[in-house]
């Protein structure tokens, strides 16, 4: 079984930058397709980005392409959510999730991951 554990959120201008970092421990993270996600007051969990077990594939939700770009280190058990030209729009709770997956596999629902970190909040003031 795997914890994660989100860092990195906090409070920024519009326009700014974050990079939000994800820490796994208790698995083999490199046997883990990884995504973030993110869930605004009063809205449904909204996937952003997905990642293969490598690295060697990404998917993003059209939202953030461009913007949003999602890269692991499985060498340091961590996956990141680099934030570009942030938006009042992008204020939500962010979440990683994994779930063990084959080779090459990415997941967009949420209910296709198992475990889910406890998030971190990221407000964009205008």
């Amino acid at each position: 079984q795997v914890q994660l554990a989100e860092s990195g959120g906090g409070l920024v201008q519009d326009g700014d930058s974050l990079r939000l970092s994800c820490a796994a421990s208790g698995g083999t993270f490199s046997t883990y397709t990884m995504g973030w996600f993110r869930q605004a007051p009063g809205k449904e969990r909204e996937f952003l980005a997905a990642i293969t077990r490598s690295g060697a594939r990404t998917f993003y939700t059209d939202s953030v392409k461009g913007r949003f770009t999602i890269s692991r280190d499985n060498a340091k058990n961590t996956v990141y959510l680099q934030m570009n030209s942030l938006k009042p729009d992008d204020t939500a709770d962010y979440y990683c999730a994994a779930r063990r997956s084959d080779y090459g596999r990415l997941y967009t629902d949420p209910t296709d991951y198992v475990y889910w970190g406890q998030g971190t909040q990221v407000t964009v003031s205008s």
